[in-house]
């Protein structure tokens, strides 16, 4: 004989009436309702309080890097690099305000890079020191624009000549006067160790030459390879002796004390 289970008559499931809960707080027992509302007090609570101290750590990260006091030693890559020169650079940060110097030396610019005025005359440029300081505003912590005097020596030679005063064809000195766009990333500025201060300054300037030693800019003389006159003109300090200066600075900054 067989048997048959059965929770509900023989009739489909889908007749038989919908089943309607209600979870109303006047429907639950107190206690429920006292630990429904204190868990929503409680998650509350503690959601506000993530929230202000996310926006206190957010502003106090803001506020660090607007009242740092450092300060970086750097060295320019470009100058070894194309024209076997030296240039190093010091910086001191003080709040959104940065102050450098900067001084550049033995900088030598073969007929392969000269202008093609120039070349044809067959000299090549000396640069015995470039110097000069900025003052900047930090736009943002890795990025500042700075104000920067300049001075230049040119000296110009006979390419293949030994540089000497008995050589030399003439020299002069210029005054540049322009604007330094500069970065500066600390890779591992979050980071403990020897590695936190390591620094990079990728930079972009504009330094167009305002006075120069040369008068009317320029210096007429009897040139030997071309067995006629010729002029030498007053140079900018920039890429192909144009106002613009590209460079990658790397160095290390050292944070200093802070007035309490």
């Amino acid at each position: 004989m067989k048997k048959h289970l059965s929770f509900y008559p023989a009739r489909s499931l889908t007749q038989m009436p919908p089943v309607r809960m209600r979870f109303s707080g006047q429907h639950l027992p107190a206690t429920m309702q006292s630990f429904s509302k204190g868990c929503i007090l409680k998650a509350f609570v503690h959601s506000l309080g993530l929230s202000l101290l996310t926006a206190q750590l957010a502003n106090a990260q803001v506020a660090d890097w607007k009242q740092e006091r450092s300060a970086a030693v750097l060295f320019g890559l470009s100058q070894p690099l194309l024209v076997s020169g030296f240039n190093i650079e010091g910086n001191y940060i003080h709040n959104r305000f940065l102050f450098d110097y900067s001084h550049g030396t033995s900088l030598d610019f073969n007929r392969d890079v000269v202008t093609d005025e120039l070349k044809s005359q067959g000299v090549v440029v000396h640069m015995p020191w470039t110097t000069g300081f900025g003052v900047g505003y930090r736009l943002r912590e890795w990025v500042n624009l700075r104000v920067e005097p300049k001075w230049h020596k040119f000296e110009y030679y006979y390419d293949g000549d030994t540089r000497s005063a008995a050589t030399q064809i003439t020299s002069n000195t210029t005054f540049s006067l322009g604007l330094g766009l500069y970065g500066r990333i600390q890779p591992f500025k979050k980071q403990g160790g020897i590695l936190r201060g390591l620094t990079l300054a990728p930079s972009i300037r504009y330094w167009p030459t305002v006075r120069s030693s040369f008068s009317n800019d320029k210096f007429a003389y009897q040139n030997k390879n071309l067995e006629k006159p010729a002029e030498i003109k007053t140079l900018d300090p920039g890429i192909g002796f144009s106002p613009v200066v590209l460079n990658l600075s790397v160095g290390y900054t050292l944070d200093l004390p802070r007035r309490r």
